[in-house]
């Protein structure tokens, strides 16, 4: 353990009394003082009276702006050269993010040095550079003035002094292009969170940073309004790693407000008590309060479940599991609390007297799904296991989803393949671990959907599984049985899937269409998202609901003990 150490295993308990996120550091006071004074005199431009930030930001901000500056030594080596700080709306984070850069103008040594505030928008890169200039333009002593040119045509604020400035930029691939920055900060990274370039982005941005050892990264955001994905989701996942001691040595300190994992899946809703808001809203009683959070809250509630998610990611950083909407199947609402992260192929052929298997999909630019269902000894339960696999040119052919399936490709739910028939034959492995069990259903073992699926069925049988127990599962209104019965084993918590990602976004984007007294969910409803791993799922729920048979008795047990 070093002493610039940013692992906080009692984050939580410290949220809940004094709300502090900063663990204990060993800043240089001297340094840290002069750079809050200075950032504290600064004055709030859009406020009546226009207060300093003294008198208006709350103490978290002034947190980071003395962990940023209080941590340059004397050799010119920035001890805490990134911040992560996930913070929900209206707690005045991209106005405080840029006082910060007009502060590190301010105590700036580095002659000609640049500074990038970089927006993934050009409406929040626009904010924030007219707050950084009505700054200027409020300083009543005129000593901003005198010393700052603000260039509104180049979004540039100029330091006339040492000719050092500050630059607006948005999020693109050319946001490096000539720039050479020491300090730069990063608002709303997760709406970065579905473009596919953002992860080269930020790697060329932390490449130039990492040149230079007093330089600094700051990344502001809320949650996102959707499942966190690409950039935002591995940025995120980090900064938790460091925050619980699991990632030693960082380089990233994290500040998180939000709520423990567990308060946010409760199925009881634990955070929409507004007695807990307090605890994720660092500027409470300044720029946000309670009041109106509770008026916001209910409206949301009163559109409805979609709504209220959608609020509550953005004023409370509650995480999204699954992108509901108002067509959403009547399933999702169960869906993550029936999780079983424990479930693996291996562990539900252990579990299980019987299994069968669905599988959808498969074009070039489709995914291929695979979906193993075991009915439990004992209990019968209905143990749930998938996978998809995708060629590698969806990467290109489908931008807006690759960094999704990038995030399940390091979840090991989903595999990338080159060359087509690869998925067919790594998916005809998993069908042959469940026959070489004994556990494959006798009849009806196999279950597909009708079209595309020549060489799948080529591929097994060429393994010695008979065409007989592979059968065409129809589609459309004709799975509305399915659909219900998943729906309800899901309420009763006798169906359990493996928790994977891959799994609730493809539930998330299920819609349901209605087909007089029937439903449907296809692949015509759910337009360009993709929902092959879930139809696979239904695809087993038709088998299973026939009650099924073991080809062969074996005991599973004694073979894996």
């Amino acid at each position: 353990m070093t002493e610039w150490d940013f692992a906080q295993p009692n984050w939580f308990a410290r949220m809940k009394s004094d709300g502090g996120m900063v663990p204990a550091l060993p800043l240089f006071k001297a340094k840290a003082d002069r750079a809050v004074k200075v950032f504290d005199n600064l004055r709030v431009p859009d406020i009546a009276g226009q207060p300093s930030f003294g008198e208006a930001a709350g103490d978290w901000f002034r947190d980071i702006v003395r962990a940023v500056f209080g941590s340059l030594d004397d050799e010119g080596v920035r001890h805490v050269p990134e911040v992560f700080a996930l913070v929900p709306k209206k707690n005045s984070k991209t106005t405080g993010g840029a006082g910060l850069m007009l502060t590190a103008l301010l105590v700036n040594e580095v002659p000609r040095g640049e500074f990038l505030f970089v927006a993934p928008t050009q409406e929040i890169a626009d904010l924030a550079f007219q707050q950084a200039a009505g700054m200027i333009d409020a300083d009543p002593e005129g000593y901003l003035q005198k010393r700052f040119q603000v260039q509104e045509h180049k979004k540039t604020i100029r330091d006339r002094v040492n000719k050092a400035f500050v630059k607006v930029k948005t999020f693109d691939m050319k946001v490096m292009t000539g720039a050479k920055p020491i300090g730069v900060l990063i608002d709303e990274l997760h709406v970065m969170g579905s473009m596919h370039f953002a992860a080269r982005v930020l790697g060329q941005i932390r490449g130039a940073l990492e040149s230079k050892k007093n330089s600094f990264l700051l990344i502001i955001t809320t949650q996102s309004d959707e499942p966190p994905a690409g950039v935002f989701r591995a940025e995120l996942m980090y900064a938790r790693g460091v925050r619980d001691g699991r990632i030693p040595n960082a380089r990233m300190l994290p500040i998180l407000y939000e709520f423990p994992e567990a308060m946010q899946a409760d199925r009881e809703k634990p955070w929409i008590d507004p007695a807990n808001w307090p605890m994720v809203m660092p500027n409470l009683g300044r720029s946000v309060h309670i009041d109106t959070m509770i008026a916001g809250y209910a409206a949301a509630k009163e559109k409805g479940d979609v709504e209220e998610r959608r609020w509550a990611s953005q004023h409370l950083n509650i995480e999204i599991g699954l992108g509901l909407h108002s067509d959403s199947w009547a399933g999702a609402e169960y869906w993550l609390a029936s999780a079983d992260k424990t479930l693996t192929l291996k562990s539900v052929i252990a579990r299980s007297e019987v299994i069968v298997i669905g599988i959808d999909g498969g074009g070039l630019d489709d995914l291929l799904g695979l979906a193993v269902l075991g009915r439990e000894r004992g209990t019968g339960k209905w143990l749930l296991w998938s996978h998809a696999w995708a060629h590698e040119i969806v990467k290109t052919r489908r931008k807006d989803i690759s960094p999704r399936l990038l995030d399940f490709e390091i979840e090991k739910s989903l595999t990338f393949v080159k060359l087509p028939g690869d998925d067919v034959y790594a998916l005809a492995e998993c069908v042959m671990e469940v026959e070489d069990a004994g556990l494959l259903a006798a009849d009806a073992a196999i279950g597909v959907d009708s079209f595309g699926v020549t060489d799948i069925v080529k591929e097994l049988t060429s393994r010695g599984i008979s065409e007989a127990r592979i059968v065409g599962i129809p589609q459309g209104w004709q799975l509305n049985g399915a659909i219900k019965t998943a729906e309800r084993n899901l309420a009763g918590g006798t169906l359990v899937h493996a928790g994977l990602s891959l799994m609730a976004w493809s539930v998330g984007n299920a819609k349901v269409e209605p087909r007089g007294n029937a439903i449907s969910i296809t692949k015509q409803a759910s337009g360009t998202a993709k929902i092959d791993p879930l139809m696979a799922a239904f695809n087993t729920v038709v088998l299973m609901g026939k009650n099924p048979q073991a080809g062969v008795t074996l005991d599973i047990a004694a073979m894996v003990a």
